[in-house]
């Protein structure tokens, strides 16, 4: 491979986890030169406050280490605000499509030694687990009294039974007939667990802070040279006459629209945004609700993938097709099973998501991403309701949703176009395969073919 390569303006559309990636990755190619290669992310937020409560915290460095974390940069306001700042965070060689994840998941083992991501980041190796459960009811629910919701965490009370290992060795030998390990005593209750169930153990599954990895590589990928906008929405990529090139990107900041130019290659890493400005790419959006709640102590590294039985009696959830409000929920008439995931962190919180719903279209951009804080409220009894550290011990520290991009992923070139670059759709993995993408994308964009896996059914060249 030659180790110069011909000038290039390139430009990245979206300042989520895939075009931060992409512009590491960019940055850190052999053939990379500030002097030569001149990158810039536009990033069409200019706040990362949305999609969240006015009362959720909104940085999370506070919660890690206060001398390694990633420190918010203020001009950075804008990245990670969508579904980069507000997913889960895991990470595992089980997930899909298979070509990339291999790549991927060792790039982000090799991102965290070199940048110190176990602080900066909260990487780590975790366990994922499949766990069956009934739940609690909250006060206030079941019998006949049906009087309204609480406060979903204070509700909890102080009638819950105590967790499986806390007072009990015959509790401790009940959970091993279940298949389950010791270190999981933040599952409540004998009555509680039902089965149990190992998906990954910690050689092939780890986690990351999703928004403090983003921000990360952000910052990162600015100190070899890359240049940040935020509030910059891209409203067209301009092709050349014969359309078989780029040639420059408009894009709206402050009121005024601004081109540009030249840009050799424009990759477009907008998410469930990429359709609106390459409607041949099928990329869809739904959105997702999830929480954030500090627990009294950090709980064990697992990752559960819940099945949830609500007894007669329970805040009913909020239905699908439903535009909830903080209403009161009625108490369930028959029983319901609901699959939250709960993901623990080494900052002494746990993040919970539930299911997505397709009620609110997709906003103009992620700082007007609307809220339902009723679905919210359904994560927090329903997690609390099988575990003491995430309900009446715990606190809740946000509400939040955000778009997660469906129908991919797609990587590499668009149509036929020169220097043009899809590098989206990557569903619930994205964070995971991050890494993999943004490499993949450095040697499309400076080698003309990506060298570290295959495309294979990544390729938008299958679809388009």
């Amino acid at each position: 491979m030659s180790t110069t390569a011909p000038p290039k303006d390139i430009t990245i559309v979206g300042g989520g986890i895939i075009g931060c990636s992409t512009a590491y990755y960019l940055t850190r190619h052999p053939v990379y030169s500030p002097t030569t290669h001149r990158i810039t992310l536009l990033e069409a937020s200019s706040n990362s406050a949305g999609g969240r409560t006015a009362d959720s915290i909104q940085d999370p460095a506070t919660l890690a280490d206060p001398t390694t974390a990633s420190k918010k940069n203020l001009a950075h306001d804008g990245i990670a605000g969508g579904a980069s700042g507000k997913a889960g965070g895991l990470l595992a060689l089980w997930a899909f499509p298979q070509n990339i994840v291999p790549l991927s998941f060792k790039l982000h083992d090799e991102l965290a030694k070199e940048h110190g991501g176990d602080k900066r980041w909260g990487y780590r190796r975790c366990w994922a687990s499949q766990v069956d459960c009934k739940a609690r009811l909250p006060p206030g629910f079941g019998g006949k009294s049906g009087d309204g919701a609480a406060d979903p965490v204070s509700a909890m009370g102080d009638g819950a039974s105590k967790g499986l290992h806390k007072d009990h060795k015959k509790d401790s030998k009940a959970l091993k007939r279940l298949g389950a390990p010791d270190d999981l005593d933040w599952l409540d209750t004998k009555e509680s667990l039902g089965g149990y169930e190992n998906m990954g153990t910690p050689d092939n599954t780890a986690q990351v802070h999703p928004e403090l990895f983003t921000r990360s590589m952000a910052q990162l990928a600015e100190e070899k040279g890359v240049k940040i906008v935020t509030g910059a929405r891209v409203t067209a990529i301009n092709k050349s006459a014969d359309g078989k090139s780029v040639e420059s990107v408009t894009y709206e900041k402050d009121g005024q629209e601004a081109t540009h130019q030249p840009t050799t290659d424009c990759i477009v890493a907008a998410g469930p945004w990429t359709r609106r400005l390459l409607p041949e790419v099928p990329v869809t959006a739904a959105r997702a609700h999830s929480v954030v709640i500090q627990t009294p102590k950090p709980v064990s590294a697992y990752a559960l993938f819940t099945a949830i039985a609500l007894p007669t009696g329970f805040p009913t959830p909020t239905p699908q097709k439903a535009r909830g409000t903080a209403a009161a929920q009625t108490p369930l008439k028959k029983q319901q099973v609901v699959e939250p995931e709960i993901y623990a962190r080494p900052d002494g919180t746990a993040y919970a998501c539930g299911p997505t719903d397709n009620v609110v279209e997709l906003p103009a951009t992620t700082a007007d991403v609307e809220v339902d804080v009723a679905r919210c409220d359904d994560i927090v009894y329903q997690v609390g309701g099988i575990s003491d550290e995430l309900g009446r011990d715990g606190k809740v520290l946000a509400r939040q949703a955000c778009y997660l991009p469906q129908g991919g992923p797609f990587i590499g070139e668009v149509g036929g176009t020169r220097g043009l670059v899809v590098a989206a759709g990557h569903t619930c993995w994205g964070i995971q395969n991050a890494p993999g993408t943004g490499k993949l994308v450095s040697e499309i964009v400076l080698e003309g073919m990506a060298r570290s896996a295959k495309l294979g059914g990544c390729d938008p060249a299958r679809v388009l």
